[in-house]
């Protein structure tokens, strides 16, 4: 049986990894006399995605440690959320919540016998609670309770008063003394901890574990459904979504990729395999991170290897969890707890029926692209052959009709918009993997011009417009349901040159996708 670690060998298994720990020295105190207490709590809205096995693989370490951990599904904050949760899917979701989250545990070995689990409900409504929340509204300035409420809750146009409940609902939630939390800034946590000793309670120490990045390049997130992958996507999503993955060569800023080997895959088996022919050197194993980032930023690890390893070592964690969920039970239960928005009512007979609801702007794999090369197409005087990069591990062949437009030099290493789901065609005896997305005119002579990304973007960064980040885009845009072409009869260039639909930009991650000087004009 292995000795019980000592209080500085505990320090190191509970803060490493973390992002930023609030009151060391009082967690330092506390382990020189007893087991600590920690929390850490959810709100159970969007499905939960691969990233929660950072928070679960730290409260593996907690338990190593010999912490008493509670797991709080905080339900009623998912409400307040701007009712991300709805109130009638409230129940149901949290229930999704507490099994998904003890099958994520059972896959990376955690004892769920040594957990509690607690619903935000089941003490949040108590007498006791509801007063305590009054005093803190009593004494939490305005101002502070709008700074916190904005870096917690989803903002829209018109905020609600429960984005400046929420943040005091956080903080005060009972009397567990060492809080481990994703998504409250720092700044925050010591604005609203300086009232709780009005309340006749202790400040509390705060654990903040990293935000992976998705895949993206931006925060992994359940409302953008291209950044994340989800704990019951098929292997078949797991290879497409990764495929996809913003992984540029020797980039090792904001590669979720890369974040979730550190945050997951090495805490868990503290080693990884760089799986890859023998012609390229074989497998190899890395036994500290450092090692492997040094290689990736060296370009001695190629990106398409390391999405393929992440690949297989993730797949090893998602399978148990797969075959759990494969019951007829929980089955029901996903899709009672997340029903399917695309599935409308069927038509009553005698009606006819309008355009299907599902013809939205997320059914579109629109990309940012680099054009690595351009030249003239072998039989057509018109056209250019393009090689794009759009951040998969070999660059589209795209074929436009620019010439006339741009030139040549103009369009080489620029960045461009490019709608990546079109069913490839061959013009003029070379297939087209793409359609460079650009500006035109309305009057003669017509004008032409690329869309441009946002300065300081990268190729395979998403392009989407305002109102869709969420919903999977079609492997593949069927011809003959034309949905690009529906789509594309409200795509407009506003008054200042910024491209729309239906009056709604086209953004990435950093801004607006706009053009350079054809306002009021049409996108093809």
């Amino acid at each position: 049986m292995e000795p019980a670690p000592g209080p500085q060998e505990k320090y190191h298994l509970i803060t490493r990894n973390l992002q930023e720990v609030l009151g060391e020295d009082k967690l330092m105190a506390i382990l020189k006399e007893r087991e600590l207490k920690i929390y850490w709590g959810t709100a159970t809205t969007g499905k939960p995605h691969v990233a929660y096995f950072v928070p679960m693989s730290k409260i593996a370490d907690f338990l190593k440690a010999g912490c008493e951990v509670t797991i709080l599904f905080a339900d009623l904050h998912a409400y307040l959320d701007n009712m991300k949760a709805p109130w009638e899917l409230l129940e149901l979701r949290t229930r999704y919540y507490e099994n998904v989250i003890k099958a994520m545990l059972e896959s990376i070995g955690v004892p769920l016998e040594k957990l509690k689990f607690v619903r935000g409900t089941d003490y949040q409504l108590s007498k006791e609670y509801t007063l305590d929340v009054y005093r803190l509204s009593s004494v939490v300035t305005q101002h502070d309770a709008k700074k916190a409420g904005a870096e917690v809750v989803k903002q829209v146009e018109h905020p609600l008063l429960s984005g400046l409940l929420y943040p005091g609902l956080q903080v005060r939630r009972g009397e567990l003394k060492l809080i481990f939390r994703r998504g409250l800034s720092m700044t925050c946590l010591l604005a609203f901890s300086q009232y709780l000793p009005s309340l006749g309670y202790a400040k509390r120490v705060h654990l903040m574990n990293p935000m992976v990045p998705g895949l993206t390049g931006s925060k992994m997130s359940s409302s953008e459904e291209d950044s994340k992958i989800d704990l019951l996507d098929r292997k078949e999503d797991v290879k497409k979504k990764l495929k996809k993955a913003f992984c540029e060569p020797g980039n090792v800023e904001n590669n979720g990729v890369l974040s979730f080997i550190k945050h997951v895959l090495f805490p868990l088996k503290s080693e990884f395999v760089i799986l890859r022919e023998e012609k390229w050197g074989g497998n190899k194993t890395y036994t500290g991170y450092e090692a492997l980032e040094k290689d990736f930023a060296d370009q001695v690890v190629h990106p398409g290897d390391l999405k393929n390893s992440v690949e297989v070592a993730l797949n090893k964690l998602l399978d148990p969890i797969r075959e759990k969920f494969n019951s007829p039970e929980l089955k029901k239960l996903t899709n009672a707890a997340y029903p399917d928005p695309t599935k409308a009512k069927p038509a009553e007979k005698g009606t006819k029926n309008s355009e299907p609801e599902n013809v939205v702007p997320s059914r579109l794999d629109i990309r940012v692209g680099k054009v690595i090369s351009v030249e003239k197409h072998p039989d057509a005087d018109s056209l250019y052959v393009e090689k794009i990069d759009v951040g998969e591990p070999e660059p589209r062949t795209v074929v436009s009709g620019l010439v006339q437009f741009v030139p040549k030099e103009q369009l080489q290493d620029r960045l461009v918009v490019l709608l990546c789901n079109l069913k490839p065609q061959k013009m003029r005896g070379v297939e087209s993997q793409g359609m460079v997305l650009c500006a035109s005119s309305v009057g003669e002579p017509r004008q032409v011009e690329p869309l441009d990304p946002p300065a300081g973007c990268c190729a395979g960064e998403r392009v989407y417009v305002e109102g869709y980040e969420s919903g999977e885009p079609d492997d593949e845009l069927k011809p003959k349901k034309k949905v690009f072409e529906k789509l594309q009869a409200d795509f407009r260039i506003s008054e200042d040159c910024v491209a729309q639909w239906k009056q709604k930009n086209f953004l990435t991650k950093l801004g607006r996708v706009s053009c350079k000087s054809l306002k009021g004009g049409s996108i093809s």
